[in-house]
């Protein structure tokens, strides 16, 4: 087995093509704005996380990969590849920083489940990769009194976001193509054999980039349970994946979305 040095590439590729930024998409919306502790619910050692969706049929795939050009003998199977996959996120960011929310366990298993998940109105914590973001969503009042997400949560977001846009899209894009096979593994392993995973990809980027960029601070109230929760219904209804990219202050949302824009260009060649 190669080095952690070796192959960080493949995982890289998948955590930041596939997670699109994932960092950014488990942060949530709680009493006092503190983000509420996930309860991890042990694992099968042979399965990964749960949230699987019945079989879908077969489609013709719309974004195909040459996967064949870019085949590496030297990848690990997919139920050996966490230790593989966090030690070459372990290389490419030294120390705990960005990677302390990442779940170590069935690493690719929950990336690709997480993804499958972002444009949901709501996910189970179990169908998450990643653990909330450190700190607190900060609420302050705005003119009129009314409560509104703070400012300073751009500064929170800030290492994660400088994380997924500084990263180079085509290198980025090399690295997907070459750890793909364990990706569409992952994939099938939710109950969709026939469906490809670069596909559901791109319809995931694309949703993403539908995200609207209403001018901040963006208001919010309590709900039933005390939570915090978008004033705006529309904004409310949104996605998961969508509401995350709306926690972020208008400069950060429009950068993640030129990487995105950048990274859809690059899986999307052929």
């Amino acid at each position: 087995m190669q080095s952690g040095k070796a192959v960080w590439p493949w995982i890289v590729g998948v955590v930041v093509i596939g997670g699109a930024g994932a960092w950014l998409f488990r942060d949530q919306f709680a009493p006092g704005g503190a983000a509420p502790a996930t309860v991890e619910a042990p694992l099968p050692a042979t399965a990964g996380p749960p949230a699987a969706a019945p079989p879908s049929p077969a489609a013709a795939i719309q974004h195909p990969l040459d996967t064949e050009a870019a085949a590496d003998p030297a990848l690990p199977a997919l139920a050996d590849s966490d230790a593989t996959a966090w030690n070459a996120l372990a290389s490419l960011f030294p120390g705990e920083g960005v990677l302390a929310p990442v779940m170590r366990e069935f690493l690719i298993q929950r990336l690709v489940t997480h993804i499958d998940n972002l444009d949901k109105p709501s996910v189970p914590p179990t169908a998450l990769a990643l653990r909330p973001l450190p700190g607190e969503l900060q609420v302050d009042a705005g003119a009129d009194g009314t409560p509104q997400l703070a400012p300073a949560n751009a500064a929170r977001y800030a290492p994660y976001v400088k994380a997924f846009t500084a990263a180079d899209a085509d290198a980025l894009g090399t690295a997907y193509l070459r750890f793909y096979p364990l990706v569409q593994k992952a994939y099938a392993s939710l109950g969709r054999p026939d469906a490809y995973f670069n596909d559901r990809l791109v319809q995931v980027i694309d949703h993403l980039l539908a995200t609207p960029e209403p001018a901040r601070p963006l208001a919010v109230e309590r709900d039933e349970r005390g939570r915090y929760r978008f004033a705006d219904p529309a904004l409310q209804s949104r996605s998961v994946g969508q509401k995350a990219l709306l926690r972020l202050d208008l400069q950060q949302e429009r950068a993640v979305k030129q990487q995105l824009r950048a990274l859809r260009a690059v899986v999307t060649r052929g």
